[in-house]
């Protein structure tokens, strides 16, 4: 593992994808794995991610005991290269960053994605999130062009794959993530997989499923438990055990590189 932190960056310019839910369930899975894990809040208004780990460490604090958790931080400043320093002062002596961008297009959130070593991108599964990819023709649902948000996520690969060769920096893994697909109608569903088969094709990003609509997501927000924190959550019924099986498929279908202390997915069991 190279001195600094593999970046994994989750973007996506629409809210309401599940996003930060995703990114907190994956920093908190790799801290149960035994990584050294730190996230880093884009959204300085929002600060959800931040919030969520504010709520797991007075959790902690109130029942007194100890859990996996990442460190977090939000990013206050307003430049590109202040963001870059951020990033790279983090990513020293950690295993991971995780990287929360706002839900909206900033200068900002471009150099994130720009210098993500995992691009993590949520969406659900509806031809209004995959919008943000490319658009359709209304008749046959054939991709007609690619997205500002996909033509920019390729610019930044060709680059990073020309710093591969001179730096031997890591190529960047693009990742679209299906979440809530469960309330999807299979007509549409079936089209939405062809029209995301077509595009990766065509941009080089890779699919796969996420995590489904659930309330217990929303009710974990105030706690900041996870679904990992299977001994303070009560008694699970068969819909969250289900749901601890996504995340578990999850973490695994993101390809993240091993880390020193190895990992154990009985850790996650």
């Amino acid at each position: 593992m190279p001195q600094s932190a593999h970046r994994i960056v989750f973007a996506n310019e629409k809210g309401g994808t599940g996003k930060s839910t995703t990114a907190v369930h994956i920093a908190v899975a790799l801290s149960y794995l035994g990584a050294k894990v730190v996230a880093l809040d884009l959204d300085p208004r929002q600060r959800t991610t931040h919030r969520y780990i504010e709520n797991r460490i007075a959790t902690m604090e109130k029942r007194e005991i100890r859990l996996p958790t990442p460190e977090c931080e939000v990013f206050r400043g307003r430049s590109e290269q202040a963001l870059l320093l951020a990033m790279e002062r983090l990513g020293q002596d950690h295993d991971f960053l995780i990287v929360d961008n706002p839900g909206r297009d900033d200068p900002l959130a471009r150099t994130a994605v720009e210098n993500a070593d995992t691009l993590v991108t949520p969406m659900n599964d509806s031809f209004v999130d995959f919008d943000l990819i490319g658009q359709v023709d209304a008749e046959t649902f054939k991709v007609k062009k690619l997205s500002f948000f996909a033509e920019l996520i390729w610019e930044a690969r060709m680059k990073r794959s020309r710093a591969t060769i001179e730096r031997k920096r890591p190529e960047m893994d693009w990742v679209v993530v299906r979440n809530r697909t469960g309330h999807v109608e299979a007509r549409n569903q079936a089209r939405i997989e062809q029209a995301l088969s077509e595009m990766s094709k065509r941009v080089g990003f890779r699919v796969t499923s996420g995590l489904s609509e659930r309330v217990i997501y929303r009710e974990l927000f105030p706690s900041g438990l996870t679904l990992l924190d299977k001994g303070h959550l009560g008694e699970l019924g068969t819909s969250h055990l289900v749901a601890r099986q996504e995340l578990r498929s999850l973490l695994k279908a993101l390809h993240l590189p091993e880390f020193s202390r190895g990992q154990s997915e009985l850790a996650l069991a």
